[in-house]
C-alpha cells in the first residue's frame, strides 16, 4: 500500500497568541508546520482525489487569526478544520513555533505539537 503526504513547512505569520496579556497586544510571529498522510485514490491529477494545499494554507491562516491564550488550543482548532476537509486522512500532524517567547535568556521558539493518526 502506498501512502502520500502533503504538508507545508514553515508558513509564517504574525499573531497575537499568548497566555499574558503583553504579548496579545504585541504580537509576534510563528512558523506553522503542516503534514498529512493518506492513501492516494484515482487520478493524481484531480484534486478531488488529493488534499489541495491551499486549502491547508487557508486553514492555517484563518485560525491564526483567533487569537487564543494557548498554542495548544491553536494546533488543535487547526488540526480539527483539516480533519473536517478530508475525512480520509490515516495521519496528520500540526506543529506551531513561537518565535523569540517573552522569556528570560535568549530562546529561539517555543514548540508545540499535536498529531493524529487513525485507529483503524
Amino acid at each position: 500500500m502506498y501512502t502520500q503526504t502533503v504538508a507545508l513547512h514553515d508558513v509564517k505569520c504574525f499573531a497575537y497568541h499568548g497566555f499574558y496579556a503583553e504579548e496579545q497586544l504585541t504580537g509576534t510571529y510563528f512558523l506553522v508546520n503542516l503534514s498529512v498522510d493518506f492513501v492516494p485514490n484515482g487520478d493524481s491529477e484531480d484534486l478531488q482525489n488529493t488534499v489541495n494545499y491551499e486549502v491547508l494554507n487557508q486553514i492555517i491562516l484563518t485560525e491564526m487569526r483567533h487569537t487564543q491564550k494557548l498554542l495548544e488550543t491553536v494546533v488543535n482548532r487547526i488540526m480539527k478544520q483539516v480533519l473536517t476537509q478530508y475525512s480520509f486522512l490515516i495521519a496528520a500532524s500540526v506543529a506551531i513555533k513561537k518565535m523569540h517567547p517573552p522569556m528570560e535568556g535568549e530562546i529561539k521558539n517555543s514548540f508545540v505539537q499535536l498529531n493524529y493518526k487513525t485507529t483503524t
